[in-house]
């Protein structure tokens, strides 16, 4: 077991953005993308998948919550990851998402927080948290690349989590860390993905230093790096990472599974 030991809980990741824990007696699951490889059609560049999920939607057990960062690209939410939202008590996403996914939907916006009550008592309190999916203002980049949300998690003799989603912006990081610094995990999205055609090539999601600088920013103790394999458009994937943390000092930081797709 590594440093990061005794008070943290499995992460399980299958390709893409998708990762599966349990917190505070909750089992939460993240952008759900459970297609096989190929080409997805999307109100911008098409998306290709590369590689096929490690489980399947009947693999995973019951699921009492999904933490949506977004579901308007398919990287993100796939047919498969539609129908198992049907199976899931509650999905917390962005505003937007909120509306068009339906009654079992919540959108959050910035800082707005639900409580969700624990199998063996308390609460676990899940705050919707900025994330810019691309570079500059966000007025600015979501006319193009839509709303996006991140998550942390917080509860009674629990550490934090954050989940990222398609966040761009250290500044969005550095206003999450004023509030909820430092944290326990940090499922970091984190592939470097670019479209040359979109926003010039400039960075869509972070890189691998950027990632580093995350985790530097939050204090995260454990960094759970996802959604940087599986997909054409990533530009950096576990090398670059394991670099990146490795050159900021904090290559003890990354899981120590991280790598294993369960």
């Amino acid at each position: 077991m590594s440093q990061l030991s005794a008070e943290q809980f499995p992460v399980h990741t299958f390709g893409g953005p998708t990762a599966l824990f349990e917190y505070g007696g909750l089992r939460f699951l993240t952008d759900p993308t459970f297609d096989g490889p190929g080409d997805y059609p999307s109100p911008g560049p098409t998306l290709t998948k590369t590689a096929p999920s490690a489980a399947t939607p009947g693999d995973l057990g019951p699921i009492d919550v999904v933490l949506l960062s977004h579901d308007e690209h398919a990287d993100n939410l796939d047919t498969s990851g539609r129908a198992l939202l049907a199976d899931v008590p509650l999905t917390l996403t962005t505003p937007g998402g909120g509306r068009r996914l339906g009654e079992k939907a919540k959108g959050l916006v910035d800082w707005e927080s639900i409580e969700l009550e624990r199998p063996g008592g308390g609460t676990v309190t899940v705050t919707g948290v900025p994330a810019i999916h691309g570079p500059g203002p966000r007025e600015e980049v979501e006319p193009f690349s839509g709303q996006v949300v991140g998550f942390v998690l917080t509860g009674e003799g629990l550490p934090a989590v954050y989940v990222s989603g398609d966040n761009a912006s250290l500044d969005a990081v550095r206003q999450i860390a004023e509030r909820f610094a430092p944290v326990g995990t940090a499922i970091l999205f984190a592939g470097a993905p670019r479209f040359p055609m979109l926003f010039d090539g400039n960075l869509i999601v972070l890189d691998s230093a950027q990632a580093a600088e995350a985790a530097r920013i939050l204090g995260a103790r454990r960094v759970v790096p996802v959604h940087h394999d599986s997909w054409a458009h990533f530009t950096e994937g576990h090398e670059e990472l394991e670099a990146a943390f490795t050159a900021a000092g904090l290559a003890d930081r990354l899981d120590q599974d991280w790598t294993q797709r369960v």
